[in-house]
């Protein structure tokens, strides 16, 4: 058997250990590129049985022209990477790995919201730049700093993530409204279900947990930050598709709204064009909420049960 992964780095620059899936080869042939270019992808997978990708495309075309193949693992949540149908079709089950790590990206999710209220960065900056030894006062703040006790957070989405941020904002003592596809009537002691347009003109901070449909794609759009308070935070660690990003851009430069966080963009890596990159009152992140490296063992050991789960003909995470 021939295991082949097309794009290890991002999940194991050096610090993890491929001897999971490696063992699962046994004595046949395990191989892991950093990185595989669209030329040299059907070279290096064109008699491989096991292909596990995190976002190399398999599309139907490359399908077709795998014979050996009967497995394809995601080293992630997302699937758009591969061609669902074309894979059940040329009979290759298709594995995700869900939820390895909520808490990481939660804590992206405030380390954006303590970028705008606390002013860490700006702060040392100035503070390396001279400003504190030359303050006649023992203190300086640049600008006014915001305690969380007693903001309302509203969360697009409910699933792990949300779930996360909601349990951390209780902490800090804020009030959660939630806003997903369908009601939802059962939620924790201090979080409220709320109709989108009710919850927009509420929230002092905005974070996106939904996934990218045809529905939610530019979902932040012109008119949804404008029913926003002038004061409100922006967080989007979902999707960067959710957001219309010179609409953003534009409602950041008009004060629509205060700011705004993201460690996701429509095109990644981001375009020298995208109008966020020259945006005002914005943190972005290069996708790397995932990344902790707590998280990425989580992922990789769940990758490694899905493979050996298959192989002993059960199957877990399966998504075609």
């Amino acid at each position: 058997m021939k295991i082949v992964v097309l794009d290890g780095h991002t999940l194991n620059p050096g610090d993890l250990s491929w001897r999971g899936l490696s063992e699962l080869a046994g004595e046949g042939e395990f191989i892991c590129y950093d990185r595989t270019a669209e030329s040299e992808l059907l070279s290096r997978v064109q008699d491989a049985e096991i292909i596990f990708t995190n976002k190399t495309p398999l599309n139907a075309q490359m399908l077709s022209q795998l014979p050996k193949l009967s497995y394809i693992g995601v080293l992630a949540t997302g699937t758009n990477v591969v061609d669902l149908v074309a894979a059940a079709n040329n009979g290759v089950a298709v594995t995700n790995v869900p939820s390895y790590g909520p808490d990481a990206v939660a804590q992206m999710v405030f380390a954006h919201i303590f970028h705008h209220t606390q002013g860490v960065a700006s702060h040392y900056q100035a503070v390396v730049q001279g400003a504190w030894s030359q303050c006649p006062d023992f203190c300086f703040t640049l600008n006014p700093l915001q305690s969380l006790k007693g903001k309302t957070i509203g969360l697009m989405g409910y699933g792990a993530i949300g779930q996360q941020v909601a349990n951390i904002a209780q902490a800090f003592g804020m009030k959660v409204l939630v806003n997903t596809r369908t009601p939802l009537h059962n939620l924790p002691a201090g979080a409220i279900w709320s109709e989108l347009s009710e919850m927009l003109p509420q929230v002092d901070i905005l974070s996106l947990h939904c996934p990218l449909t045809q529905e939610t794609d530019k979902i932040v759009n012109r008119a949804l930050l404008k029913s926003m308070r002038k004061t409100a935070i922006l967080v989007n660690t979902a999707r960067g598709g959710l957001i219309d990003e010179m609409a953003l851009s534009q409602a950041l430069a008009d004060g629509d709204i205060a700011a705004a966080g993201v460690d996701v963009l429509s095109t990644e890596p981001p375009l020298d064009n995208n109008p966020l990159l020259s945006a005002i009152n914005i943190s972005i992140t290069p996708h790397n909420s995932w990344a902790t490296l707590e998280a990425r063992q989580n992922l990789l050991n769940i990758a490694v049960n899905n493979l050996a789960a298959f192989l002993a003909g059960r199957a877990e995470n399966r998504v075609n």
